[in-house]
């Protein structure tokens, strides 16, 4: 076989690189119109095309937030949306040291056979809406793989359906110039204790890498997108030094050093409980080859949302909100956040939502 450098080879490692910085992370608003409509509904603002612009406005223009940013996931309506002003969100977050980037797959489907196992949609065409993405100015791809912890899953059949997905589209993504997320997301659903998380974990990331290797994906071009490795949904907390351990763990043994970065999902976690577990891994000693950060959508935008209410006159507030936020998780990158922005009581709200679809 021979052995070849794609077109895009050094414009990869360089952006998934960037990405990775220590101290920045990535903002996850790639919501689909039907769940920014949930966001929207609990506020009581209606989901149409104006309300979406608005509050996607009031994130990217938010004063001194970029700086703590080095990637937005986009929605591909929102990848062509303008400010007021007429500036493309696109050159906003240029302009800001922020990649765009793009959710290209298209949800999930159920896998016949299995109890209620799920794979994901958007091969299909995956190619051409990458070139398409690309002109446009999105630089990274996310694709969201969804995985089950129950009393026999997640069978052979998802963790292998999944991996191959999740290659395959890493794959394409890399053809046309974006820096694929993999994100191979494990639900944290279910009564299991912390110890069958983490055994799921493994399995699920070794099912990933080989998977990725058999795709001759470059992993200095790619990004981690994992669940963190905390007890289910119905089981008693840990502490945040317990998640981090076992967490950290869980990546050494199955996430290649040649990884850059990995952006952890918060996977419903309350928006405190999110930074203080970043927080806490950051503060792990130990081999962490791989630079630890966020990819955080619910974790980054509660607060905000409740704060603007789908209000002009609340808009500075809004965005102060997610000034807090934002500074917290790029400390939680550096192990250096105090815990000083659990600001009223939104911060500490669990947005767990069960079998969590986007």
């Amino acid at each position: 076989m021979s052995c070849f450098k794609g077109k895009y080879h050094d414009e990869l490692i360089a952006n998934a690189a960037y990405i990775g910085t220590p101290g920045k992370g990535i903002l996850a608003a790639d919501e689909s119109t039907g769940t920014i409509g949930k966001r929207l509904a609990a506020i009581n603002v209606e989901n149409n095309e104006p309300n979406r612009r608005a509050y996607r406005e009031l994130l990217f223009c938010a004063p001194d937030v970029l700086q703590y940013l080095s990637g937005v996931i986009l929605f591909e309506e929102t990848l062509y949306q303008k400010c007021a002003d007429g500036k493309s969100f696109v050159d906003v977050l240029k302009k800001g040291g922020v990649l765009p980037g793009i959710k290209v797959d298209k949800g999930i489907v159920e896998l016949a056979g299995t109890k209620g196992e799920t794979s994901t949609l958007g091969l299909d065409g995956l190619a051409e809406r990458c070139q398409k993405y690309y002109e446009a100015g999105a630089r990274f791809a996310k694709w969201r793989a969804v995985l089950k912890i129950g009393p026999t899953e997640p069978s052979q059949l998802s963790i292998n359906e999944n991996a191959n997905g999740l290659a395959r589209y890493a794959s394409i993504c890399q053809e046309n110039g974006l820096v694929p997320i993999v994100e191979p997301e494990i639900l944290v659903d279910g009564s299991h204790n912390i110890d069958c998380c983490a055994d799921v974990t493994e399995r699920v990331l070794a099912a990933c890498y080989k998977a990725l290797n058999d795709h001759h994906v470059l992993l200095e071009g790619t990004l981690l997108k994992p669940n963190m490795v905390t007890p289910g949904s119905d089981c008693a907390k840990v502490s945040h030094e317990m998640v981090a351990e076992y967490t950290v763990r869980a990546l050494q043994r199955t996430v290649p050093p040649a990884v850059p970065a990995v952006v952890f999902l918060s996977g419903g976690q309350s928006e405190e409980e999110a930074t203080r577990n970043l927080n806490a891994m950051n503060q792990l000693k130990g081999k962490k080859p791989w630079s630890l950060t966020f990819s955080f959508g619910r974790a980054l935008q509660q607060s905000t949302l409740k704060a603007w209410a789908g209000k002009e006159e609340n808009i500075k507030k809004a965005q102060a909100a997610l000034l807090v936020r934002c500074k917290a998780n790029s400390e939680a990158t550096l192990g250096t956040y105090k815990g000083d922005a659990n600001l009223g009581e939104g911060a500490a709200e669990s947005l767990h939502v069960k079998d969590y679809k986007y």
